[in-house]
C-alpha cells in the first residue's frame, strides 16, 4: 500500500479550518461523495460547536452547513460513546427544522433536513460501517409505498415522499477494516487514519492532502491543535480509567453475586433435600393411609359379611324359635290329644268293666280280658 504522510484530525480541521470558505472545497468534496451529488455550499450557520470557547470540554465537533438548494446538513462528528446518540440525532433535526422556519409562513417551508454523523465508537448494534435512513410509508395490506401526487411534485419540487422529511448518514469509521473498494472507502479511510493515499481519487481528498498538513498550521494553530489532541487523549484515558473502575467495581459485584449465588445454590440444594424428604415422608405417609384404607376396606368387607352372617343366623334362630315353638304347640296338641285318648279309652275301659260286672262277670275274669288288675278293677268297681 503507499505510503502518506500524516494530517491533521478531520473534526479539528472541521472546527477551525474547513469553515472557512476557502476551504469548503474540502467539505464539499466529503459531501459530494457520500451524498452522491455535486454539493455546494452556500453558507455556514451556527451551531453548537461553532462558538469558540476557552473550555471546550465537548467530546464532539458540529457544523451546519445550508447548500445552493438552501437544504440544511449537519454534520457531527462524535469521539465517545452515548447510549442516547439516536435521540440527539432526531433532536438535532427537529431543531434544525424549528429554527430554519419563519413564524407565519406555510409548512411548505420547511427546510429538509440531512443529519451526518461520523462516529469513532460502536453506536447500536451492527456490521456494517456505513448507514442510510429514510422517512417512507409502506402500504399495511396492500405492501405499496406511498407517493407524492403529481401536483405535489410540481409545487414542492420533489419527487419522493422521503425527500420532504430529514435523512441520517451514519458511519462508524472505527468499523471500517481499512479495504478501500471505492471513493467513499477512500473518504472513510481518511477520516479513520487521517491519511490520504496517493492513488486516491475521490473528490475533496486532494485538496485536503494538501491544505490539512499540520505542517502548514501556523505556530499559534499548531498549539492549538496539540492541545486539542492532548484533551482528547485525556478524555479518552479518563474514559479508560472510568471503564477500567467500572470493570473492577463490576469484576467485585460479580465475585459477591458469585458467593451470594453460591451460597443462595447452598440453600436451594439444602432446601431440596429438606423438599425430597418430605415428599418421600408424604409418600410414605400417603402409601400408609392407602394401606389404612385397604384395611378398613376389608374391615368394613368383613364387618359387612359378619353383619349378613349375624342377620342371616338371626334369621335362622328366628326360624328354629318359630319351628321349636310350632312344635311345642304341636307336642302340646299331641299331648292333649293323647290326654283325651287315654281319657276316653279309660272312661271306656271303664264302661267295659261296669257292663262286664253288671253282667255277672267275675272281677278276675274282668281283669283277664281288660288286661287289667284285680286291685284296679275294683276300683273302678267302687267308684
Amino acid at each position: 500500500m503507499p505510503k502518506a504522510k500524516q494530517l491533521i484530525r478531520f473534526d479539528w480541521a472541521l472546527k477551525k479550518i474547513l469553515r472557512d470558505k476557502a476551504n469548503f472545497d474540502i467539505l464539499e468534496g466529503f459531501l459530494s461523495v457520500l451524498l452522491q451529488e455535486n454539493f455546494k455550499i452556500k453558507q455556514i450557520l451556527e451551531s453548537e460547536s461553532n462558538k469558540e470557547t476557552d473550555d471546550d470540554r465537548h467530546n464532539r465537533v458540529d457544523i451546519l452547513v445550508e447548500n445552493s438548494d438552501e437544504e440544511l446538513v449537519i454534520i457531527e462528528i462524535q469521539n465517545s460513546k452515548e447510549f442516547d446518540y439516536f435521540h440527539r440525532m432526531l433532536y438535532g433535526t427537529s431543531k434544525a427544522i424549528a429554527e430554519h422556519i419563519k413564524e407565519g409562513k406555510p409548512y411548505a417551508d420547511v427546510k429538509k433536513v440531512i443529519s451526518i454523523t461520523i462516529a469513532y465508537f460502536d453506536l447500536g448494534q451492527g456490521i456494517d460501517y456505513v448507514y442510510h435512513g429514510t422517512t417512507s410509508f409502506k402500504g399495511l395490506h396492500k405492501h405499496d409505498v406511498l407517493a407524492l401526487a403529481e401536483k405535489q411534485k410540481t409545487l414542492y419540487e420533489k419527487t419522493h415522499v422521503h425527500e420532504i422529511y430529514p435523512e441520517y448518514w451514519l458511519l462508524k469509521v472505527d468499523q471500517f477494516d481499512d479495504r478501500v473498494h471505492d471513493k467513499l472507502d477512500e473518504w472513510i479511510y481518511f477520516l479513520k487514519n487521517g491519511e490520504v493515499l496517493s492513488n486516491f481519487k475521490a473528490k475533496g481528498l486532494n485538496q485536503a492532502q494538501k491544505k490539512l498538513d499540520e505542517m502548514l498550521l501556523s505556530e499559534k494553530d499548531r498549539k492549538t491543535y496539540r492541545a486539542y489532541l492532548n484533551r482528547l487523549r485525556d478524555i479518552a484515558s479518563e474514559m479508560h480509567n472510568k471503564k477500567a473502575n467500572m470493570e473492577e467495581q463490576m469484576d467485585k459485584v460479580k465475585a459477591e453475586a458469585k458467593i451470594a449465588l453460591e451460597k443462595a445454590q447452598g440453600e436451594v440444594e439444602k432446601a431440596q433435600g429438606e423438599a425430597q424428604k418430605a415428599q418421600s415422608d408424604l409418600e410414605k405417609t400417603r402409601a400408609e393411609a392407602q394401606k389404612a384404607q385397604s384395611d378398613l376396606e376389608k374391615t368394613r368387607a368383613e364387618a359387612q359379611k359378619a353383619q349378613g352372617d349375624l342377620e342371616k343366623t338371626r334369621a335362622e334362630a328366628q326360624k328354629a324359635q318359630n319351628d321349636l315353638e310350632k312344635t311345642r304347640a304341636e307336642a302340646q296338641k299331641a299331648q292333649n290329644d293323647l290326654e283325651k285318648t287315654r281319657a276316653e279309652a279309660q272312661a271306656k275301659l271303664e264302661a267295659t268293666v261296669m257292663e262286664l260286672s253288671k253282667n255277672g262277670v267275675s272281677e278276675a275274669v274282668i281283669a283277664i280280658s281288660t288286661q287289667l288288675s284285680e286291685a284296679q278293677v275294683i276300683e273302678i268297681l267302687n267308684k
